[in-house]
């Protein structure tokens, strides 16, 4: 019998879940992707649980699945980036993304108004961003919020909405370019419209 890795005794199983699975898309074991991807437990699900103290293992094995969702047929694995609620801001189309586009704002609004995790609604949203060809949300903070959902100090739904909803971040030259600029509100704009005329 194989031992279970400390990482599931030590807190770091998220960030070790996330390594094995991504190991499995580098090392195309779409085997044992394909059984991720199923709804009953595998050998996969069990795996994937090992990573988990024992109160989470729901919370781990499920996200393998969503896993599996969001890589069917990947060659290179993406370990994602941000919340639930900064992933959500990614979906959407060309008439708009995230709190712009009305079927996100729906999406994530299922999602935060669950009180048991959304698991269904989770699985629309991975499989959302997947077709949207957008990157996943950090697969190991997703784990570390799904199993702190339960916990009213943690505020996981707030927080995600929070993320889906903060304004565009304005690029750092930007305020470079503002803080620099010349005394008194003048810009240089009249001297760019000179240059260009002659």
């Amino acid at each position: 019998m194989t031992e279970r890795p400390l990482s599931a005794v030590d807190g770091h199983g998220g960030d070790q879940l996330t390594a094995w699975l991504m190991s499995l898309v580098r090392n195309r074991e779409y085997g044992k992707l394909a059984e991720l991807r199923r709804t009953r437990p595998t050998d996969s699900h069990i795996r994937a649980g090992w990573y988990a103290p024992e109160e989470h293992r729901e919370v781990y094995e499920k996200i393998a699945f969503l896993f599996g969702v969001y890589h069917q047929g990947a060659a290179v694995p993406l370990r994602g980036r941000g919340s639930l609620g900064e992933a959500a801001r990614r979906i959407g189309d060309g008439s708009g993304r995230g709190p712009d586009n009305p079927g996100a704002q729906r999406l994530l609004s299922r999602v935060v108004a669950s009180r048991r995790l959304p698991w269904r609604h989770l699985q629309h949203t991975i499989t959302r961003l997947r077709s949207c060809e957008q990157p996943p949300p950090s697969w190991s903070q997703l784990t570390v919020d799904l199993t702190r959902w339960h916990d009213r100090k943690a505020r996981v739904p707030y927080l995600w909405t929070v993320d889906f909803h903060e304004p565009p971040r304005r690029s750092g030259s930007t305020k470079a370019d503002r803080s620099t600029g010349p005394a008194g509100g003048a810009t240089n704009e009249q001297l760019t419209r000179k240059d260009a005329s002659t």
